[in-house]
Parts: C-alpha cells; sequence; structure tokens
C-alpha cells in the first residue's frame, strides 16, 4: 500500500501531502519545530497518521536528549509532548498517542535514558502497527457492507494517506475489491484544500480502484441519480455518544444521505473515541487560515480582503450514523451503550 508515515535511519519519514497529485515527495526528520510544522500545515494528516507521526516525532527528537538520568529524559519527554499536542485541536488520536507514548516511560522499570529512547520507539514503532492491523480488520468488518457493483460516496481522505496503512473509511473498499468486488468510489473533492480530488482520486488510482471525482455541490445531484448506495467517511473525533467529528462538509452529506435514504458509516479505531465528552458540542474545532479560501493554491479567488469563516470540521449527529466501522465489529445505534461496550472490550 502507502507508506505515509514511517521509521527511516533514526528519523521521523512522511509523505509530503501538500505535493500531491503532482509529485510524491519525503520528507525525513528528528526536529521537533519541523514535525510540528509538518502536523500542522497538513504534510500529515488524518487523526491516526496524526497520532502515528506524533509519536515517532517524539521518539526522533528525544533519540537525540543529553539527559544524564531519568528524571531529565522524562522532562524533555514532556516538554517535547506538550509542544507537538497543540499543532492541532480536533484530531483525538494526536493526544492519545502522545499520552501513551509518556505513560509508557513514566512505568518504564528502566532509569538509562538511553533505554528509555529505545522503548519510547518501541511504542511508537507498535503504534504503527496497531494501527495497521486495525484497519485491516475495519476493511474486513465494513466489506461486507458493500455489495458487489456498488457505489460508494466518500468525504475528504481516510485512507492509506490518513493512516499507517489502508486507511478507515477506504479500507472497506479495498477489503472488497480483495474480495472480488467491483465497486465504483465517487470522491468528494472536499473544499478547500481538495483532499477529495487530491488525495483520494490519487490513491484509489495507485490501488486500481474505480473512482470518479466529483464537485462537493454534486452529491445530491449523484445520490439522487441512484449512483450511491453507501456513505463511508472518516471521524477524527467521536463522542461517548457516537456525535463525530470529521472534514468540514461531512454533516452535509449525511443529511443529504439520510433523505435519499443511503446508509451512511463513519470507520475508525478505537483510538479516535473520545468517552470524555458526553457528546459532540465538546469536540474542539480548528479554523484554519482565511487564505485557504481566499487564496486556493496560490491564486486569488476571493476578494483578498473579504473576511472568512473556515472551520476545518463540523460534527455529525448520531442519528444521521447507520453503523460505526471498527477493527472489532460494526456498531450500531443506540451509541452510548455500543461505544461503552466496545471501549470496555478494548480495556479502556
Amino acid at each position: 500500500m502507502i507508506d505515509t508515515v514511517r521509521w527511516h535511519d533514526d528519523k521521523l519519514r512522511l509523505i509530503d501531502q501538500t505535493k500531491l497529485p503532482e509529485e510524491l515527495v519525503y520528507i525525513e526528520t528528528d526536529d521537533a519545530q519541523e514535525i510540528f510544522s509538518c502536523i500542522k500545515r497538513l504534510v500529515v494528516r488524518g487523526a491516526p497518521a496524526i497520532g502515528i507521526a506524533a509519536a515517532l516525532g517524539l521518539a526522533a527528537v528525544c533519540r537525540k536528549s543529553q539527559a544524564k538520568d531519568k528524571p531529565g529524559f522524562l522532562s524533555e519527554v514532556k516538554r517535547t509532548a506538550d509542544y507537538l499536542a497543540t499543532s492541532r485541536p480536533t484530531a483525538v488520536n494526536l493526544f492519545w498517542a502522545l499520552n501513551r507514548c509518556v505513560a509508557k516511560l513514566e512505568n518504564s522499570a528502566s532509569s538509562s535514558p538511553a533505554t528509555l529512547a529505545e522503548e519510547l520507539l518501541a511504542e511508537g514503532l507498535a503504534i504503527l502497527a496497531e494501527d495497521i492491523a486495525m484497519c485491516q480488520a475495519i476493511g474486513i468488518h465494513g466489506a461486507d457492507l458493500l455489495r458487489d457493483g456498488d457505489g460508494v460516496l466518500t468525504h475528504c481522505n481516510a485512507g492509506a494517506l490518513a493512516t499507517g496503512d489502508y486507511g478507515t473509511a477506504l479500507a472497506p473498499v479495498y477489503a472488497a475489491k480483495e474480495q472480488g468486488k467491483k465497486l465504483t468510489v465517487y470522491s468528494d473533492e472536499t473544499r478547500p484544500l481538495l483532499q477529495g480530488s487530491r488525495l483520494t482520486a490519487w490513491e484509489l488510482r495507485q490501488a486500481g480502484v474505480d473512482v470518479v471525482t466529483i464537485c462537493d455541490n454534486m452529491a445530491a445531484q449523484v445520490m439522487r441519480e441512484g449512483k450511491i448506495n453507501a456513505v463511508i467517511v472518516g471521524a477524527d473525533r467521536i463522542a461517548a455518544n457516537g456525535d463525530t467529528a470529521n472534514k468540514i462538509g461531512t454533516y452535509g452529506v449525511a443529511i443529504l444521505a439520510k433523505h435519499h435514504h443511503i446508509p451512511f458509516y463513519v470507520a475508525a479505531p478505537y483510538s479516535t473515541i473520545d468517552a470524555s465528552l458526553r457528546d459532540g458540542s465538546g469536540i474542539p474545532i480548528e479554523q484554519r487560515d482565511g487564505d485557504e479560501i481566499r487564496r486556493g493554491f496560490g491564486k486569488l479567488t476571493a476578494p483578498a480582503d473579504v473576511r472568512v469563516y473556515n472551520p476545518a470540521f463540523d460534527v455529525t449527529p448520531n442519528d444521521l450514523i447507520a453503523g460505526i466501522i471498527t477493527e472489532s465489529a460494526v456498531l450500531r445505534p443506540p451509541y452510548a451503550q455500543s461505544l461503552k461496550d466496545f471501549l470496555a472490550a478494548k480495556g479502556s
């Protein structure tokens, strides 16, 4: 598949997704400020991939530590983790991964900074490996929802480029393809940064999947024409009641799917669930630079001084979601109970 985020030569290696689809470029770094920038400016994006990048980035930075003892090393790790955690506010996997890495070292019996650095790397690599396995499992469960010949609509990119590999929303498509099912995926372009057209269409073509890209405002017409049998999207944070934050525009797609009697599914691993939030009203929504709209990809597309409102995410209410595809099963309403049971089974 696609090696979106990996460990290479003692550094974090990322595909620079700002360069796609024109060119495939890798960035290798062990610099905290550069890793922060890569997350902030969407070199790496997608909740699971952000979490993996943060964990491996933390390991890369702290391998250079000159600390002489465990307290000094832990202090440096926590300082770097706190800094990376401020890069983006909505994707819960970022905080989950960093907190997991810090807790691993706090509970370690080792007092050697060199050994702790190796344990930190091992934890980051474990998060990567677990994510790949979870995405594969999501694919298997999600593929059962798709029939040969189906049209599937997705929004933004929740494929291999958004995870360690395979993806969340695209994993069922890949699994269905392996089962011999022929699908057509309709990828919303996803304004204003066009992740659906730049990334999802590129990724699906690389995998040999039939893909048709549409503008965001075409989704209703395509649904009315009967081309869509299911909608599958990813998630950046899921509240305890199933309300789901995903890329801006997802909420509108869910409303359209409801009107046209098309099942709307969310695909996500357990690490994307934030049980501390009762509902979606508590999910922080990142506000992006207005020039993403005023000057799309460097070209003036609106008056230079016009005021812009540019939220990066919206929240889809749980009553619009037909199922949440996880690595263990497809969860169904009532989500307050099914999510609670799912997390309890995971020991979370």
